[in-house]
């Protein structure tokens, strides 16, 4: 399997996350509801692909997923109906550590998947030598 290709697919997928990231920053609230009602139809249409051929811990992690983004979803609804400032920066500081998580979580997954391909190429390379040494 060439790793060196999802790495490079997961590497645009992370810019074009941190350049979504610094354009929301600067729109209007409406606008960036409407990025994220984008992007949460995006990730809902992969995760349900994705799902499909899903097996094992993965899977369990990617319906982990999928109920992180409901309840986001759920607190943006929420917070339309907030009038009170100090609810409003409570939530907003709480947005933050979450997604202060989220990164944290996204490192440690790219750490897995790391030590997953090794093992991969690893497992690979003694089928391969298995197989080499049967037909000598």
């Amino acid at each position: 399997m060439d790793f060196s290709e999802r790495l490079d697919a997961l590497q645009q997928r992370v810019a074009a996350a941190k350049a979504a990231v610094q354009a929301a920053a600067a729109e209007s609230r409406e606008h960036l509801r409407q990025r994220i009602e984008r992007t949460q139809d995006d990730v809902d249409r992969t995760s349900k692909n994705a799902a499909a051929g899903a097996r094992s811990k993965w899977a369990q992690m990617k319906a982990d997923a999928a109920a992180k983004r409901e309840d986001v979803k759920a607190k943006i609804d929420q917070r339309a109906g907030q009038m009170d400032a100090r609810v409003a920066d409570d939530d907003a500081n709480w947005a933050e550590a979450d997604a202060a998580d989220a990164l944290d979580f996204a490192a440690r997954a790219v750490d897995n998947a790391q030590l997953a391909m090794l093992d991969a190429i690893d497992a690979r390379a003694y089928a391969d030598d298995l197989a080499r040494t049967a037909r000598s």
